[in-house]
């Protein structure tokens, strides 16, 4: 296995796991300016501006797809998959969802798709050249 593409996929995990994090940053600002509620800051979701709103959906979202995202980078990386299209796969997931989050908050649905849909072309990717590395 090359070793770039190991390092490609292993980093990609990890800048993966932090973008689960950046539209939350949004949110703890709108909480910030409405006045945090620390005995029942689930309880303040409404109150929240619609883009806090949209940010914890983004925040959401990036928390599901990162595990079927983690697995397939992690069976590509187990399986030795030596591919270029899974240094382009891993990289394009990180970049998808880093636009999805972006165009979830700003309200632009048609787009926010298009990089859901991209993303998950990545995670599927890495999934297939994993089946093919074990079958031939």
């Amino acid at each position: 296995m090359s070793l770039s593409v190991s390092v490609i996929l292993i980093y990609s995990i990890v800048a993966a796991a932090v973008l689960i994090y950046v539209p939350f940053l949004v949110v703890g600002y709108a909480r910030a300016r409405v006045g945090y509620d620390i005995s029942a800051p689930r309880a303040m979701f409404d109150k929240l501006p619609a883009y806090a709103q949209r940010a914890t959906w983004a925040h959401e979202n990036s928390l599901e797809v990162f595990m079927i995202f983690a697995a397939a980078a992690l069976t590509a990386h187990v399986t030795g998959v030596d591919s270029s299209l899974a240094m382009i796969a891993a990289p394009t997931f990180v970049i998808a969802r880093l636009f999805y989050s972006v165009f979830y908050i700003l309200n632009v649905p048609i787009l926010r798709s298009l990089m859901f849909v991209i993303g998950s072309l990545g995670t599927a990717t890495l999934f297939v050249l994993s089946i093919m590395r074990i079958t031939h």
